[in-house]
């Protein structure tokens, strides 16, 4: 997908009178960074900006009081990383009215409110195999349980005031998989999982997206829908109410399950709703990198190799605007632990890749892999094909060859060297003419204009469009800036020259 296919191959014109051809960028003396934590080199340094996803959402009451560990990122050269909050709706009982008032979400731009992604009629949100019988049968996962009683059990006690910890809870799924294992815990600090509340959202998620109309009375009734039990049993702090609701979910969703109600309803569904991907994405990290956050930590100061992450909200706007479909091919350069690749390839159903040079991310990355295939079977959702790609993307054979036929390629060079950005300038030559390059810097300067003594330029063929983010999109900042999406476009360099001969 090269932005000079036309120059190379023959395209829609051709170049005669002058020869011109199209030369790399070379940099003699490059730019002093506007960071100073960013120092050039005069040899390659090593990258991996990530622009992986985590999330930062609203805060209600929760019956655990604590935010689910969400990974610091790294921008330029922070002094650690800081776990942020899961983007979840905490819970509150329905028998108490409460107002968000938190001032953490006081922005200095406004938010904006954007519905998910079109309904794509191509795509295929059901997986077969998730409902087939083969689904039951024992698969590799990592329970909630795991989380909880695992090296971290002493950060947790026992919910609803027991003395002593209580049996486990089974909790099923929409599909016919078996069902996953929690702990009736609640964490003793702010930064650790919450079962309880993980449960309730399970139900909700469920009760949102996989039930059909005529059967969710069963879930939202106000006096004896399971939402309401649940809720009501947390108010009242009664662990007996709060099993028994969980327990009546799961032959409820069962029985709509085997009735084929839910496979109906996945059939006639063609796009996946922000929220719904959250949870899926918010369960992976949970049960995958929360609990070896701290392990990115280790990264090179004054290098290319920074971290910081693009938060789902902000990636969902760029899947809109880039107009991101199921038959597409996505590619994210500099992917750290592969958020956003596991939310393309979840969110459109789209084949993702993602390409990370840092050992410590990528180790995560792949855990998030393996977890997600088998949320994705929990949940009974088909994801588009996902690859994780270890080295640099400048250099690695697959990632040369997939941005051949990419159609988006998210690049989060907000600390980049202006060397790295003129070297990824020559890799985009041979992207296909229609590629769309998502960048927090733009790769064509401001004012550029096509002339005679810079005819040669590589960005000649990029039409560029700035937008705008909005507040909690990027984990270094709460407030919004602008990308940049670049177009491959030859027909302004075509007319330039047809003008001139």
């Amino acid at each position: 997908m090269g932005f000079f296919d036309h120059l190379q191959k023959g395209g829609a014109f051709s170049l005669q009178a002058k020869k011109t051809q199209v030369r790399k960028v070379v940099q003699t003396k490059p730019a002093a960074p506007t960071n100073p934590s960013v120092q050039n080199s005069n040899s390659r340094t090593p990258r991996a900006q990530s622009s992986s996803q985590k999330t930062h959402a609203p805060k209600a009451r929760s019956v655990s009081s604590d935010a689910d560990p969400r990974p610091s990122k790294r921008l330029t050269t922070p002094s650690r990383p800081r776990k942020r909050p899961t983007p979840e709706t905490r819970l509150s009982s329905d028998d108490d009215d409460v107002t968000d008032s938190d001032t953490s979400f006081e922005m200095r731009k406004r938010a904006r409110v954007s519905a998910s992604a079109e309904p794509d009629p191509e795509r295929r949100i059901r997986s077969v195999k998730a409902f087939s019988e083969e689904a039951s049968r024992p698969f590799k996962m990592v329970h909630a349980a795991d989380i909880t009683s695992g090296q971290k059990a002493g950060k947790f006690k026992p919910a609803f005031g027991a003395a002593s910890k209580p049996k486990e809870i089974l909790l099923q799924y929409p599909s016919a998989s078996r069902k996953e294992r929690f702990d009736c815990m609640v964490p003793k600090d702010n930064d650790e999982f919450r079962p309880i509340d993980d449960i309730v959202q399970v139900i909700e998620t469920v009760a949102d997206h996989y039930i059909p109309s005529d059967k969710a009375a069963e879930f939202n009734d106000e006096t004896t829908g399971i939402r309401r039990r649940l809720r009501r049993a947390i108010a009242l702090s009664s662990e007996t109410q709060f099993r028994e609701a969980v327990e009546d979910y799961n032959k409820l969703v069962e029985r709509l399950r085997i009735d084929g109600h839910i496979a109906k309803t996945l059939d006639e569904t063609h796009r996946m709703g922000l929220p719904w991907v959250e949870r899926i994405l918010n369960q992976t990290y949970a049960r995958t990198v929360s609990p070896r956050v701290e392990s990115l930590r280790q990264y090179e100061n004054g290098t290319d190799n920074v971290y910081g992450e693009l938060l789902p909200r902000f990636i969902s706007d760029i899947f809109k605007e880039t107009k991101l479909k199921s038959g597409h091919v996505f590619v994210d350069l500099g992917s750290g632990v592969g958020n956003v690749v596991l939310q393309a390839a979840l969110e459109i159903g789209c084949e993702s890749w993602g390409c990370e040079m840092m050992a410590n991310a990528c180790d995560l990355a792949e855990l998030q892999q393996a977890e997600f295939k088998a949320r994705c079977r929990l949940w009974g959702i088909l994801p588009g094909k996902t690859h994780l790609v270890r080295g640099d993307f400048l250099e690695q054979e697959s990632i040369i060859n997939v941005l051949k036929r990419a159609d988006v390629v998210l690049i989060n060079n907000q600390a980049f060297t202006p060397q790295l950005n003129n070297e990824l300038i020559n890799h985009f030559l041979d992207m296909k003419e229609g590629c769309k390059i998502v960048s927090l810097k733009s790769f064509v300067p401001a004012g550029h204009k096509i002339q005679s003594r810079n005819l040669n330029s590589p960005i000649n063929l990029l039409k560029v469009q700035q937008k705008n983010y909005w507040s909690n999109s990027v984990s270094w900042t709460d407030v919004g800036g602008t990308y940049f999406i670049a177009t491959k476009d030859s027909s302004r360099l075509k007319a330039f020259i047809d003008d001139s001969t």
